[in-house]
């Protein structure tokens, strides 16, 4: 997997203390972006399973993927999704430029959403930009609680808890 950065211990990617792990390759390339340099799929290092496991395993705390788009790599991060789920039991997120709407239409993408709790999907739009509200960055994206999602064939919105 291409990793740019592990963040251990931010609050900015989701709700408590999580480890972020910030994916190379991105094809949205939305005017604006707060990270452009994560563009190139050939960004960042090498990292295996193993490698991000222990690390993941270490900070004892929530997960999220983030970027770049994390489903840039879809093979990669379904297969440590569920590793994560599977062995540690932890609660993740993933960050995309994609839509849930594009995403269920792409088997690949879809693989990936067994495994999360809630997806911040839509591209960041600089004109939807809007500083006050919690864990997005344009009012255009949305938090979705994938499980329900997929359970009841719908979006259904995932609310964090305000007093976070």
């Amino acid at each position: 997997m291409r990793v740019l950065r592990v963040v251990e211990g931010t609050s900015v990617d989701g709700p408590c203390l999580r480890t972020s792990l910030y994916l190379a390759g991105c094809t949205h390339q939305c005017p604006g972006c707060h990270n452009p340099q994560s563009w190139d799929p050939m960004g960042g290092e090498e990292m295996s399973e193993d490698e991000l496991m222990k690390i993941i395993a270490y900070n004892e705390a929530p997960v999220t993927f983030s970027g770049g788009d994390p489903l840039f790599q879809p093979e990669a991060v379904a297969s440590l999704a569920a590793r994560i789920k599977r062995e540690l039991g932890y609660n993740i997120w993933v960050y995309t430029g994609y839509t849930w709407e594009q995403i269920e239409k792409q088997p690949r993408l879809m693989e990936v959403m067994k495994h999360i709790d809630v997806l911040v999907d839509g591209p960041f739009i600089m004109a939807e930009r809007d500083l006050d509200i919690i864990f997005r960055g344009s009012r255009n994206q949305r938090l979705i609680d994938v499980q329900a999602t997929i359970a009841q064939g719908k979006v259904v919105d995932f609310v964090p808890d305000t007093k976070l």
